[in-house]
């Protein structure tokens, strides 16, 4: 029983590396420079509920947020990458961002080897 208790204190111990929290992972050199971080987060996001009409205009006041931001690109690639489903993101909505990760798909799907060309597969 004495040797097991000193096998047990003797044999080195895996410590696991303490986990970064989502927040700082995602904070990048380009984080720190969006403009949008000056702005209320609720111009990019939709409350519950929001009609058409007042979701369209806030969604165009948050892009032209976005179009004078000088990390527009490193966020944009951010919300595809993740790929983010809510707000607006790189100048993008969600449903945007959805159309440009198809477009992405089926090019990168054609410029495998053996994939039919974009006419053979539209016939």
């Amino acid at each position: 029983m004495q040797a097991a208790l000193q096998s047990l204190q003797t044999r080195p111990v895996a410590v696991p590396k303490p986990r970064v929290p989502a927040r700082e992972e995602e904070d990048g050199p380009w984080h720190t420079e969006a403009v949008c971080r000056r702005d209320e987060a609720g111009l990019f996001f939709a409350p519950s509920k929001e009609p058409t009409a007042a979701r369209l205009a806030r969604e165009e006041a948050a892009k032209r947020v976005c179009a004078r931001c000088p990390v527009m690109v490193a966020c944009r690639e951010h919300a595809l990458l993740q790929p983010e489903p809510y707000g607006v993101w790189g100048g993008l909505t969600a449903a945007e961002r959805r159309v440009v990760l198809g477009r992405r798909r089926r090019r990168a799907a054609e410029l495998l080897p053996g994939a039919p060309g974009p006419v053979a597969a539209a016939g």
